[in-house]
């Protein structure tokens, strides 16, 4: 049975979640559900099937396996839920945001992933937790360990099983599953459902109900869409600036939630800045009342959730700023839409902290389009630009000869202080300490150029002829990789490593293994630094481990066959 997203708009409180689940969710400030979240959650709720959704990525998935899980999960200490994520990074945010939906429950919670202290993990497991999010590697690393039991467990959720795949986990998964009780539910969420998961599903899974949420690939061509990469604590401070350094602000920035929107809103008046905010507590006169300010200009910082900005048509909108990521894909689009209309050409800016940087790479793919990187504004620059405006704006008052009325303290002042002292004090009586730099906050730059890279591991070596130079023409021969993006070759006798950016990793891999024939193990892997593997590789290098911890090499014996099909 398949079902499409539904048309209607939904409240959390129509899905059939608890007063203590709706609690939780009031707190994050949310306000409506995602399509995903309208089709899931009541299935999870109201029935025993098992589910595979297909959904792209940041449509607010987590929520939808999360939300009802936590509905029904009694606290014993025991593993009830497992979920798997393809890496560290989406394992601790998925552990994050399942965290944040506890509320008053006394729940235990543990991730578990590489790299990071196995004997903090064993006393974590020792100790005893309700809900496990983890990697595959990790995770089969405590079943093997007798650290992890799995008997008890009720739900059993794979998240972007699809790239599981891509990353060579199939047989982990495989085995993790048979160490799952009969009786769990499954919950497999996908942004496509390639042959292998489909035929995972009918081996593992039962009585299952498909669910699926459509793709919207929308963008405009007049929005230049750019991002800065700014910490959490620094969003404000980032905001206050691209504010200051524009001429003619007038836009709309968006938060997921009212908490954060009613934040802002605060700060930005408290500076003296001309704002206010829109969300779902408001009363439609009051909504009424800002948008009229806002469109007449008597406001020019208008801060919202996406659900409350719905039906806001203003032509002339020079920015649109993501203050926080929006909860799915299709939000980025319609957000970033109110630019660029009419003919005129608009700016989106999103912030990201270093834990975002893969959901905007995966968001820039689902969407097609191009979001380039930026640096701040310094202190220096925002300063100079105010003090430029200063000048303008005093240009301007002689030019229009609305002076007059102040000549006479003019005159008395000048007759006690020299010209440039007297025009120095009331300009800094006038603008207080916004023309010294000291006084702006320092923003905390960061770089996620090393954490956007990914390591490949493709099992062609030696054996098969391959030198350094020989992998790279191969590389640039079946993959969209160009010579600068390839780095760090080694070349083993069995398999090689390469290094690429993170966000050409997932296409190069389909399109390596796109090479194999249906059935045939991967060609090229996401290479595992936290998992052993054999070879000659040394420097932290890992071929992935496959089922029965065989080394995933081809035999030397093998060398021809590869050779004559690459």
């Amino acid at each position: 049975m398949e079902n499409q997203q539904p048309e209607t708009s939904f409240d959390f409180r129509d899905l059939g979640l608890s007063e203590a689940t709706l609690s939780a969710i009031r707190a994050k400030g949310f306000e409506t559900p995602s399509p995903i979240q309208r089709l899931a959650i009541p299935v999870l709720l109201q029935s025993n099937k098992d589910i595979i959704a297909q959904a792209q990525t940041g449509t607010g998935k987590t929520a939808a396996f999360g939300l009802p899980i936590m509905d029904q999960l009694e606290p014993n200490g025991k593993v009830q839920a497992l979920m798997l994520a393809p890496t560290r990074e989406l394992a601790l945010q998925v552990s994050d945001e399942i965290i944040s939906f506890k509320g008053e429950r006394q729940l235990s919670i543990a991730t578990i992933y590489g790299g990071a202290s196995i004997s903090e993990q064993l006393r974590r497991l020792k100790k005893g937790v309700d809900i496990v999010v983890g990697t595959p590697g990790r995770i089969i690393d405590h079943i093997s360990r007798g650290s992890l039991n799995l008997d008890g467990i009720r739900w059993f959720i794979l998240d972007e099983a699809d790239e599981m795949l891509n990353m060579g986990f199939i047989d982990d998964i495989e085995e993790i599953f048979k160490q799952t009780p009969d009786n769990r539910r499954v919950m497999l969420f996908s942004a496509t459902i390639p042959d292998r998961i489909a035929k995972l599903s009918k081996k593992y899974m039962r009585d299952v109900e498909f669910l699926k949420v459509e793709a919207k690939q929308l963008t405009t061509d007049l929005t230049d869409q750019i991002y800065f990469e700014v910490n959490q604590a620094d969003r404000f401070d980032a905001l206050t600036r691209i504010i200051d350094v524009e001429p003619e602000f007038y836009g709309l920035v968006f938060c997921r939630t009212k908490v954060t929107t009613d934040e802002v809103v605060s700060k930005l008046l408290e500076r003296g800045y001309e704002a206010d905010g829109l969300h779902g507590d408001l009363t439609q006169i009051a909504r009424e009342k800002i948008l009229w300010r806002f469109r007449n200009k008597l406001i020019n910082i208008l801060v919202a959730t996406d659900v409350a900005a719905r039906g806001i048509d203003i032509v002339d909108l020079t920015h649109v700023i993501n203050y926080s990521l929006p909860q799915d894909f299709d939000a980025y689009v319609h957000r970033i839409g109110r630019t660029g209309r009419a003919g005129k050409e608009g700016t989106a800016i999103t912030f990201i902290s270093p834990n975002e940087y893969r959901q905007l790479m995966q968001m820039q793919r689902v969407i097609k389009t191009q979001i380039r990187k930026e640096t701040l504004p310094k202190a220096a620059d925002v300063v100079a630009v105010k003090q430029n405006r200063i000048k303008d704006e005093l240009a301007e008052i002689i030019e229009l000869n609305t002076y007059n009325e102040y000549l006479p303290l003019a005159q008395e002042i000048i007759g006690e202080y020299s010209d440039e002292v007297a025009l120095a004090a009331l300009i800094r009586l006038a603008f207080k300490n916004e023309l010294d730099v000291k006084n702006y906050a320092e923003i905390r730059t960061f770089s996620v150029d090393k954490r956007g890279t990914a390591r490949l591991f493709i099992s062609l070596g030696k054996f098969d002829g391959m030198t350094p130079k020989d992998l790279v023409v191969f590389l640039k021969k079946h993959t969209k990789l160009t010579d600068s993006k390839i780095d760090d070759v080694k070349v083993m006798d069995a398999f090689s490593f390469a290094t690429v950016p993170f966000e050409d990793a997932e296409d190069a891999l389909r399109s390596l293994n796109a090479l194999r024939g249906k059935g045939d193990k991967p060609l090229a892997e996401i290479s595992k630094k936290d998992r052993k593997g054999g070879g000659s590789g040394g420097g932290g290098d890992f071929a992935p481990k496959r089922g029965g911890g065989r080394d995933f090499a081809p035999r030397r014996g093998d060398s021809s066959r590869y050779r004559k099909k690459y």
